[in-house]
């Protein structure tokens, strides 16, 4: 009878312990997760969610600083713009500064959506952190910051 042990390799990569890859999934976990919620209410798909978030808090953007703000390629901005656009959320205006961009600013029913997901979303994001201890939301925030600061200072 042979017992089979896992093979401690140096040129093996167990993905599970991975801290890039456990990261991406638990991002993709929340963000599924909390997608229910706009989903379900408007029809909204995630890259639609993050552009009329972006907008909501920032007010006017460009297409381009939505794809900064949300890390999104600009295919998946343009796609959510236009469907934004069909929905008569979202207006387009030339930007005088910059004629090959333009100005994206949400209507009063873009905004109307906005504001009836910002509660839901400040809710979805206390009830996820009281699934942690108190000793756990500080250590995952002190965690966050430290990545955060160290990746963007390079």
């Amino acid at each position: 009878m042979s017992t089979h042990k896992p093979v401690e390799d140096e040129a093996v990569l167990a993905l599970e312990g991975f801290l890039p890859y456990q990261l991406n999934r638990l991002a993709d976990a929340v963000s599924r997760e909390f997608s229910k919620i706009y989903r379900d209410r408007h029809g909204l798909s995630r890259p639609e969610w993050r552009a009329l978030a972006g907008l909501g808090q920032h007010g006017t953007m460009t297409a381009t600083a939505i794809g900064e703000q949300s890390a999104m390629h600009k295919t998946k901005v343009s796609r959510a713009v236009a469907e934004l656009e069909r929905r008569r959320w979202l207006t387009r205006t030339p930007d005088p500064a910059d004629r090959r961009a333009e100005k994206l600013t949400l209507t009063r029913a873009g905004m109307a959506v906005y504001r009836e997901l910002v509660p839901l979303a400040k809710a979805y994001e206390c009830a996820l952190l009281e699934r942690l201890s108190q000793r756990e939301r500080t250590q995952l925030e002190s965690g966050l910051k430290g990545l955060e600061t160290v990746l963007t200072k390079s």
